[in-house]
Parts: C-alpha cells; structure tokens; sequence
C-alpha cells in the first residue's frame, strides 16, 4: 500500500535581506500577500536575476490580449513589428531583461503580474498540481514506468504522491521537500520546483496533461517554449508565494535531468531521429478533397489553422489558444460554407486538434468552436485551386 505523502510543504514565513525589489520578489510579509504596488519590484527583480520577463494580465496568471492589430491579422512572433518596437504582444516571445522597457510596462498598467520566460532564463521548473479529479490508468501514473496490478494505488491522490513515488524508485530526494532550490507554493495548493540549467541542452514543456509528455501524473514541466509565473505575483486566487529556503534555483539534479530525456522533453535529442508529423490527419485531407478542394487551395489553408492550434500543444500557457481556435474555426466556417468540405468533418477536425492542445478543456473547446463555425458560415471562403 503506498503511504499518504504530506500534499504540499509546509509554509514559514520570515524575513529576507536586501533592496526592495530582492523582498518583492521572494513575496515575504506577515500578511502572506504581496501588494499590487511591488510588481515592478517583482519584474525588476526577475531582471536583474538573468530571467527575462513579460507581463501577465491584472490579476491572472496568462498573458494580456494581444494588441488589435495582432489579434485581426494573426502572425508569427517572429514576424510582429510590436516586439522591436518595444510592445509585449505575443506573451512569453516578447520577454526582457530591459530594465527601461519594463519600468514602462509595468507603469501604464501597475496591475500586471510577472512572467518569466523559461527558455531564455536557463530554466527547468517542475509544476506539481493537487487537483481533486479521480486516478488515471495506471500506465499514465509514471509514463513508461508500469506499476503492477498487485500494487495497490491506497493514498494516491495528486502530483505531490506521483513525484515523490517517482522520486524513491530513482532513490533520490523527492524535489517537493529540496529546501536546496526555489519552490513557490501556488494559490491552488500545487508547487513550482525551480532548476537552472545553463548546458546546451534544451528542455521543452510539457504538453500539458498529455500521457506521453508529463513526468509523472499532475507533474509537468516548464522549459523551453513556456514560461512560469514569478514568485510575488499576485492574481484573483491567490499570490505564488516562495518557501522557506533556497532563494535561488539550484542546478538540475542529474536524475530528474535524465527523467527529462526518458520522457521526451529534451529537445533534438542526440541520436534521435524526429519523425515528420503530418500537418494535419489523412482523413482532414480527404475530407477536403472529397469536398472538392485540392492539394494548393483549401487543404493548404485547412492545414495552417489546424496547425496553429496544434502547435499550442507545446506550450501549456500564453500560446493564446482559445484566440487561434476562433480564428481557426472561423476560417473553416468560410471553407463549409462554400463547399469545401461539409459541417461534420469541419467540427471533428477542429475538435481533435483542440484535443491534441488542451485535452483537459473539451467542453470549452467546443463552444469555441461552434462560434467560430457560425460566425464563419456567414463570409463564404472561396479557395482558388491550382491547375493541373
């Protein structure tokens, strides 16, 4: 039987040293709250420490909608003119470590929390959730490790229990308790287990609750591609408060930095041949061509919505998902609407590749998208087809 697992640590309260933005941002005080006041204190601070930062919407923990312009002519980041000129379109892709930059961000609108862009920090952070939702199959428990019928699963109820199992078959220190490096307790109850790691390598996200790309059950990662919420933020739940200990990551400890690889988050990893992934499934394909599209005109532009929402599935927050499955299911409302493939095979496709994104959100994902269909239904999209 496994034992019950403390849910999280527990939390002290005590006092730091140093200027303002050092308290800001270690989101110390006796009333366990940090005020709005400090949030520039709080992206100084992330700064200064090497983490580039971005603003999150007043009192959430996501990004601020993107400018009118980005929102009408949806783009790549890379291609958005409001990044050089100093915007924070696009979320964790127009984080700085500019200080004047900053200081104007976080002066027109003094309710902004902090994001911290992870990639370009060096940071591997481990979310731990506490979610009250039932246990999964047993093969989702720790992806690629079976845990035998005869085991019994008494006491397991969230990622503080999965980690620290994963943790003891490693015979290692479960990181929840590693008073060695920055942990933020979150107002949901869960945790983020901060890590540097300034080697070639490159972690990415986890794909939010997919099976295959979480370390363990409620446990995923943010990395490359993704950005974590900085301690002293505070939203409408609640503030990402520090813990007692270290006030600074330490480096990733070799074991989890080897989970990290078993469970493919390592980016290019070597001596790993990606396989190309179609851009978008068979049947979407034949779907449009039965309808009469073809390969140069209505497939192409069904594939690059579908893409846009797929690709949201390697980055679990900021990748403005719901905004890319509207445009996506309006497009495709334009594409039904003259002919180009019928009602049915529009919403499934655009249901499954909400799925492959967000597949703990089904049922918002389908209002999205019945809203998007009917609103595209009314601007028929006529899709000129090349020549043979």
């Amino acid at each position: 039987m496994l034992q019950r697992i403390s849910k999280r640590p527990e939390s002290e309260h005590h006092q730091t040293g140093g200027g303002t933005s050092v308290r800001a941002l270690m989101a110390v005080g006796s009333d366990r709250t940090v005020h709005q006041a400090d949030a520039l204190d709080v992206a100084r601070g992330c700064a200064v420490r090497g983490w580039p930062v971005h603003p999150l919407a007043p009192g959430r923990k996501t990004p601020p909608a993107n400018c009118q312009s980005c929102q009408e002519s949806p783009h790549s980041p890379v291609d958005c003119p409001c990044i050089p000129a100093g915007r924070w379109c696009h979320g964790f892709h127009a984080a700085t470590l500019d200080q004047d930059v900053i200081t104007d961000w976080w002066r027109s609108t003094p309710g902004f929390g902090t994001g911290v862009a992870c990639g370009p920090a060096g940071l591997v952070v481990i979310d731990v959730d506490s979610h009250t939702v039932p246990v999964p199959a047993r093969d989702r428990i720790l992806p690629g490790i079976p845990i035998h019928d005869g085991v019994a699963l008494d006491g397991l109820e969230n990622g503080f229990h999965t980690l620290a199992l994963l943790a003891a078959l490693r015979h290692a220190q479960d990181p929840a308790s590693d008073a060695g490096t920055l942990r933020v307790r979150t107002p949901s109850g869960g945790l983020h287990i901060w890590y540097q790691d300034h080697t070639q390598r490159q972690f990415t996200c986890s794909t939010g609750s997919s099976n295959g790309r979480a370390l363990a059950w409620q446990v995923d990662v943010r990395a490359h591609g993704g950005y974590i919420v900085a301690p002293g933020t505070v939203t409408a739940a609640g503030a990402y408060e520090a813990l007692p200990g270290a006030r600074t990551p330490s480096p990733l400890p070799q074991w989890l930095s080897e989970e990290l690889v078993r469970t493919g988050h390592l980016k290019n990893r070597p001596g790993h041949q990606q396989v190309p992934q179609p851009t978008v499934p068979a049947r979407g394909r034949q779907a449009v061509v039965a309808a009469g599209g073809g390969k140069h005109g209505a497939e192409r532009v069904l594939c690059t919505v579908l893409q846009d929402v797929t690709d949201c599935a390697t980055t679990p927050e900021g990748a403005g998902f719901t905004g890319k499955l509207n445009r996506a299911a309006y497009t495709v409302g334009g594409l039904v609407s003259a002919g180009h493939l019928t009602y049915t095979d529009a919403e499934r496709l655009l249901l499954d590749a909400a799925h492959t994104a967000r597949p703990a959100q089904d049922r918002h994902n389908s209002a999205v998208i019945r809203s998007g269909l009917a609103a595209g239904a009314r601007q028929p999209l006529y899709v000129r087809e090349a020549r043979g």
